[in-house]
């Protein structure tokens, strides 16, 4: 019988990963459990090589918090690869490449099976909503880690982005929220209690794209795997933030922070997924309607991102480039969204064909900028008269089935930005290493009113020499 099963894993060895791959992942295998030759032998017999949980401490990453370490444990030695229901102390090498190949290239029902070992020690019972929570929130820290000591932030500084913290605890609560019992929607004041089955982590591991890229994230790069080979790389990390171009981040905050980013990017098209390059923000260019519409005019797909004097994060996406005209203009993947209190994305209900809205110096026609809804009623509204808006849903929007994105219905902007999302050309990129640099009318005007550019003397040497 042993023998059986030992035939059937090589055979499943050989199909799930390449000789490059096997070997690959053998040297790993042997460096945690402390092998410096592909075989030992005690008395001419080969020794069974095992990993102990000090082992695996000893080797994972330092960035992955102390817990995630336990459940990395947990999952391997739960991971069942010749179907026998013991749980052991140590890891063999056929449970350790079943874990990794469960874990980042497995069906639903492998991942989530992945999943709900490294949530808790029995893998037949259920586990609580307070259990995946502490799990999420646990998995989004440590890849946040992790892209930061690799200097994966790819121009992104943590330091001047906004609270990661928070941020984690809102992408947690928006996973969260897409866990359904029986099809229907978890609810959030019996989150701890409530038990969630094989099948409900099944469906949410299917239904929610951010969980496997997550999972294979941290197992890529906590285990070390997410290295170049030769040529070519084995194991990415498959979770990559888009490059943030044009700003340094010297001496301003953006009201982004990662996991935000993260979020949004994972609900933009593929094509406006891989740079970012900021196009206006209020810290720089002024409370200006006219140099915020002279910024993003024909500039391709943005982000606008506000926040309110409340605190309340919000925006929308402009899948076109921004015209000014008195019509409306853009295509039905334009959508709204929401970062703080809540995440949140309105996308494009089939209502109207209200999509983007820009006008300036009419007298007839409404002057600002708009998303969705109606004149005078709009989704989004930044008016031209620069620091105030609305947010009209009375209950959601027509166009976008948005609810009231801000605070209060009437808003007075404390921050905006706005973002170029797409692919650029290398002259492109390397045009600016500051919106100020390349903007000298926004210097001039901030000199005008008597605000220095407090980015001046704090800027490192080179944009390019360092990730954070």
């Amino acid at each position: 019988m042993g023998n059986s099963d030992s035939h059937s894993f090589q055979a499943a060895w050989r199909n799930q990963f390449s000789d490059e791959e096997r070997t690959f992942l053998s040297i790993i295998f042997d460096t945690i459990s402390g092998s410096d030759t592909p075989e030992e032998t005690k008395g001419g017999k080969a020794a069974k090589k095992q990993v102990t949980l000090a082992m695996l401490k000893a080797y994972v990453h330092r960035a992955v918090i102390g817990r995630m370490t336990i459940r990395m444990y947990n999952g391997m030695r739960g991971t069942d690869p010749i179907k026998k229901s013991t749980v052991t102390d140590c890891i063999s090498k056929k449970q350790f490449l079943s874990f990794l190949f469960h874990a980042m290239r497995g069906t639903c029902e492998e991942r989530s099976c992945i999943i709900q070992r490294m949530i808790s020690t029995n893998p037949d019972a259920p586990v609580t909503g307070r259990q995946v929570k502490e799990f999420t929130e646990d998995m989004i820290i440590s890849v946040i880690h992790l892209l930061r000591q690799e200097k994966m932030l790819r121009g992104w500084n943590v330091e001047k982005t906004a609270d990661c913290i928070l941020g984690t605890t809102r992408l947690t609560a928006y996973l969260m929220s897409e866990l359904k019992i029986k099809g229907e929607d978890l609810p959030a004041e019996h989150l701890h209690s409530v038990e969630i089955n094989k099948t409900a982590l099944k469906d949410w591991v299917y239904r929610v794209p951010q969980i496997p890229s997550l999972l294979h994230a941290l197992v890529a790069m906590g285990l070390h795997l997410a290295k170049s080979e030769g040529q070519g790389e084995i194991f990415s990390s498959n979770l990559v933030l888009p490059l943030c171009v044009g700003i340094k981040f010297s001496g301003m905050y953006t009201v982004l922070d990662i996991p935000s980013v993260l979020y949004l990017k994972s609900n933009l098209p593929s094509e406006n997924q891989s740079q970012w390059k900021l196009v206006f923000s209020s810290q720089f260019h002024g409370e200006s309607f006219s140099r915020f519409s002279h910024q993003i005019l024909q500039k391709g797909p943005t982000l606008l991102i506000v926040k309110d004097t409340f605190g309340y994060v919000f925006g929308g996406f402009a899948s076109c480039s921004w015209e000014l005209k008195p019509q409306f203009q853009g295509n039905s993947t334009c959508f709204l969204f929401t970062l703080s209190p809540n995440l949140g994305v309105f996308t494009y209900t089939g209502y109207n064909d209200h999509y983007m809205y820009l006008n300036q110096d009419q007298q007839t026609m409404p002057n600002g900028l708009g998303m969705g809804g109606q004149h005078n009623y709009f989704g989004l509204w930044i008016d031209s008269n620069y620091g105030s808006g609305h947010s009209k849903a009375k209950p959601r929007c027509t166009t976008y089935n948005s609810p009231q994105l801000s605070a209060r219905e009437h808003f007075t902007i404390e921050t905006m930005e706005v973002w170029l999302v797409g692919n650029f050309t290398e002259s492109e990129l390397s045009k600016t290493k500051s919106v100020l640099d390349a903007d000298p009318e926004a210097q001039a005007l901030l000199e005008m009113i008597g605000k220095t550019r407090v980015s001046d003397g704090l800027r490192e040497p080179a944009e390019e020499e360092a990730e954070e």
